[in-house]
């Protein structure tokens, strides 16, 4: 005679348990990864930032030519506005492109070389509305910090500098927020 096979499962005393384990975890993880992406937002926004100014430079140089940086409006369009602290805004992105005029507006026969989109959630404040690197890699006149923000405030910002010489660092000391 054959014996019925055992019967395998969980008791509901163990599923309870493995339940909240699994809820007292999730309460301890869910804020921690929160933070993660909100500093890796910024992070992101800071590195594009010093990428496209690496670029701007990097092309002036290499075109014999004015290129500039602006926040953009369009694609093809500076943005021009300007926050309550007179602080240009640049949370819609930014454009790279061929100024040779550098009037730091996109002209007829001056090509976009590089658009970079609207960030997530992040805010981005200079006191220039445009940067423009000479024939020589130089942004004379130029010399500003551009501070990059969340929701969280100056405890967590970024600080982008771009030197007269035309150098990028990250500096956060000194980043001031706009009020939420």
């Amino acid at each position: 005679m054959r014996q019925p096979a055992a019967q395998t499962g969980v008791t509901m005393i163990e599923l309870l348990v493995t339940l909240s384990i699994a809820a007292i975890l999730l309460t301890l993880a869910v804020p921690n990864f929160m933070d993660f992406v909100r500093n890796s937002r910024l992070t992101n926004a800071a590195n594009d930032l010093s990428l496209a100014m690496a670029y701007a430079r990097s092309e002036a140089v290499k075109r014999g030519s004015k290129i500039t940086v602006c926040g953009r409006s369009d694609d093809a369009t500076c943005g021009n506005s300007q926050s309550v602290e007179e602080k240009y805004i640049w949370d819609d992105g930014w454009l790279v492109f061929v100024d040779t005029d550098g009037d730091g507006v996109v002209d007829n026969g001056e090509s976009v070389l590089r658009i970079f989109g609207a960030l997530d959630s992040v805010t981005v404040r200079t006191s220039e509305r445009r940067a423009t690197f000479n024939n020589q890699g130089f942004a004379v006149g130029y010399n500003q910090t551009f501070m990059i923000c969340d929701s969280r405030g100056e405890d967590n910002a970024k600080g982008v500098v771009l030197s007269a010489q035309g150098r990028v660092r990250s500096d956060s000391s000194g980043v001031t927020c706009p009020a939420s």
